[in-house]
């Protein structure tokens, strides 16, 4: 059952959207704030975010914003604004549609199914390490260690994913280039170091004792789910 999060300052609004999508088939859950989305989005994850604009503590733009740091699950803004200037923001931040108020919950249902069956979900995929490995939820977009949540930017979460897919394989970075999407030839090799780096830092903080992303040194880096 698709899981969507409905980020709206308005009760009835998100009522309506809510019962509409349930039984359209999706389980919602609602946030008021996007303060309280995002965190439980970091710990949690979805398959799509509804993302009203006008939100009581920061607007839907900076939320999105936030939510790309770590995340790139699809999201469709909800706004009272129809200008052209806005659209076009929302877009280039991030959104992936944008839905002007007042509109038809039956028109947000149909436009969410687009955009679910544009991008279908993956079962959970583990790593050889067991219940002690990383374990890469897919369909979600959320990495977890030991059982717990990893707050990822996308191209940390881009690059473990790729790691952990393949365990005990050596990647170079140029290979780690294209899984996070930048080109080759950009001059970029060593900022893959820097994203390792950090990647290992977050899972240290759980399991300081265990080093699970390897270095090779001439070569690159590999998952050793032995190591978890």
């Amino acid at each position: 059952m698709p899981r969507i999060v409905i980020v709206e300052d308005e009760p009835a609004i998100a009522d309506t959207l809510a019962f509409t999508l349930r039984a359209d088939g999706h389980d919602t859950t609602w946030h008021q704030r996007a303060g309280d989305a995002l965190e439980a989005l970091r710990s949690s994850g979805a398959d799509l975010v509804i993302l009203d604009v006008g939100l009581p503590d920061v607007t839907g733009f900076e939320a999105c914003k936030a939510l790309r740091r770590f995340s790139d699950v699809p999201v469709i803004f909800l706004t009272a604004r129809a200008d052209e200037v806005d659209r076009v923001v929302g877009l280039e931040i991030g959104a992936d549609d944008y839905v002007v108020k007042p509109f038809s919950p039956r028109e947000v249902a149909a436009r969410v199914r687009a955009i679910l069956k544009r991008r279908p979900m993956a079962a959970p995929a583990e790593g050889a390490g067991g219940n002690g490995g990383i374990v890469i939820d897919a369909g979600r977009r959320v990495a977890r260690y030991r059982g717990q949540a990893l707050t990822l930017t996308a191209q940390e979460y881009r690059l473990l994913d790729c790691l952990v897919s393949r365990p005990e394989r050596v990647f170079s970075r140029e290979q780690l280039l294209d899984a996070l999407g930048v080109s080759r030839d950009a001059g970029y090799e060593r900022n893959v170091d820097g994203h390792v780096r950090d990647v290992r830092a977050k899972l240290r903080a759980i399991a300081p004792d265990a080093e699970p992303i390897q270095t090779h040194r001439g070569f690159g880096y590999s998952y050793q789910p032995a190591r978890s």
